[in-house]
């Protein structure tokens, strides 16, 4: 069951809820934060036992008033489908009869997309690395577990069977780009000398673009199966603009409409920037598919929403065919709280701030645009990345940006670092609880962090005007590395160009 309609003739009237309630669908101005508690979550984290299957949740949602989700909103467990192809299933993952084995071996990222059919895990890197980084997973895999692991991570990507793949698309970014070239070095500086040798007017930056559209393209074959085998609906990969040009509404357009054209199922990653989600809108309106990132604050998600439905009805008006088109728009969990101002903010008025109650602000902010985006039945889809495995204060092994939002519709990115943290952990995780999605987070820290003016940008509709956007902490310190990858990326282009 769809909590909302996602494809691109869903409804896309938008209506902000007010600063006091995460899912209220009618703004006011000045209204305070929520107050709503997060119904003693932490304990009851605790308290779950901690078994390999996720609870079932059966009947309708037990929300108060205060926090209820939009109607019809009904969070279950979902199992894998017996005696059903992955196209005929409605789970995300490949069939097999149900017994205690399989239930015991599954990833932690298969059982989070459980709690909701909708949910999707996607692959945070290259498809080209995959095969070096499972290969070297298995070799440090404890003993006893390494059978499990290799059938959890061929059932995640099997470059021979890419068509079942359950991984349902792939982002990419500067940095995951450059590792790409680098655990192929000989490969890349022989394309790098074909590229230069086949068009000699390009310069050293025109050699690089032209190298990364080539990533983009071979990245994209590689998963295009899977995006034929689901008929458009799985198997995008993300192709980013130059990170050093965030600003620069010309460049970006210019990059976005030569990204698309590296296949059928790129999807180009914008940046959120006044003069992004203003390229955004552009390349909406012709049908192509894209993925806001840098990217971590309501007033940002709610500009890239507005700016896809402008750019939808300027496509429906202009009769373009939109069968396979696609908005995701991500948040960038930790590195709202860590990149940016709350902990400097934070010790220049005194407050002691705790990486629980920097989690609870990352989760209150995320949940504040999925339920604005789901009341308002918009297409776009809420992406997730950066997300960490630690302890919380009571010492659990925790991974609370993805615990928070079991339930959810969510698109989750992971990189291979990530991945194997939570196979390391497995046996330390409590189980999803499918109703987390509707949890209020917690009110003490809320209001605390309210006191943090980097904070009230991230949680109000109205924190930012879009020229603030580009100089918010975490856009700035997150575009700065973006930008220092594509730079050394660009440095070994050159330094195979001029010998």
């Amino acid at each position: 069951m769809r909590c909302a309609p996602t494809g691109p003739g869903a409804k896309a009237t938008i209506r902000k809820p007010p600063c006091g309630n995460i899912r209220s669908a009618s703004p006011k101005k000045g209204a305070p934060p929520p107050m709503v508690s997060r119904s003693s979550s932490n304990s009851t984290r605790r308290s779950r036992t901690r078994s390999s299957s996720p609870p079932r949740a059966t009947g309708s949602c037990a929300a108060s008033d205060a926090v209820r989700p939009p109607k019809g909103h009904k969070p279950t467990a979902y199992r894998p489908c017996a005696r059903l192809t992955r196209s005929a299933c409605r789970c995300q993952w490949r069939s097999a009869p149900e017994s205690l084995e399989m239930m015991m071996s599954k990833h932690v990222l298969e059982k989070l997309a459980e709690t909701n059919p909708e949910c999707e895990i996607w692959w945070d890197s290259s498809p080209l690395v995959f095969p070096s980084w499972k290969e070297e997973t298995l070799a440090a895999a404890p003993e006893g577990k390494r059978a499990d692991w290799e059938a959890q991570l061929t059932r995640f990507y099997d470059p021979a069977n890419p068509a079942e793949m359950g991984f349902r698309g792939v982002t990419t970014n500067p940095p995951l780009s450059l590792q790409a070239v680098q655990l192929d070095p000989q490969g890349w500086r022989q394309l790098v000398l074909d590229i230069a040798k086949a068009d000699k007017a390009l310069d050293v930056e025109g050699v690089y673009w032209q190298m990364y559209l080539q990533l983009v393209k071979k990245g994209a074959d590689a998963i295009l199966p899977a995006f034929k085998a689901s008929g458009g609906k799985y198997g995008m990969l993300s192709g980013q603009v130059d990170p050093r040009f965030v600003t620069d509404g010309e460049a970006m357009l210019a990059q976005g409409l030569s990204i698309a054209e590296m296949g059928e199922n790129v999807m180009v990653k914008l940046p959120g920037s006044k003069e992004g989600y203003e390229v955004l809108e552009e390349l909406t309106a012709r049908g192509i598919s894209t993925n806001n990132t840098t990217s971590f604050a309501v007033a940002q998600y709610s500009r890239c929403m507005a700016a896809v439905t402008a750019g939808l009805q300027r496509a429906k008006a202009a009769g373009v065919d939109l069968t396979n088109w696609r908005s995701v728009i991500t948040h960038m969990s930790s590195r709202l709280g860590e990149k940016g101002d709350w902990k400097l903010e934070a010790k220049l008025r005194g407050i002691d701030l705790s990486v629980d109650e920097i989690r609870d602000g990352e989760e209150a902010v995320l949940k504040r645009a999925y339920w604005y985006g789901k009341n308002s039945g918009h297409p776009s889809k809420m992406l997730q990345c950066s997300m960490r495995v630690e302890k919380d204060k009571d010492g659990n092994t925790v991974s609370r940006h993805i615990q928070d939002f079991a339930g959810g519709d969510f698109v989750y990115t992971c990189p291979p670092g990530y991945i194997k943290q939570l196979m390391d952990v497995e046996d330390e995780l409590a189980p999803f609880d499918p109703k987390a999605i509707e949890r209020e987070p917690n009110k003490a820290s809320i209001e605390k962090l309210m006191k943090l003016p980097s904070f009230r940008q991230a949680y109000e509709f109205e924190g930012m005007k879009p020229h603030e956007f580009a100089s918010y902490g975490s856009f700035m310190a997150t575009a700065t590395e973006f930008a220092a990858a594509t730079r050394q990326t660009v440095d070994f282009v050159r330094s195979v160009v001029e010998g």
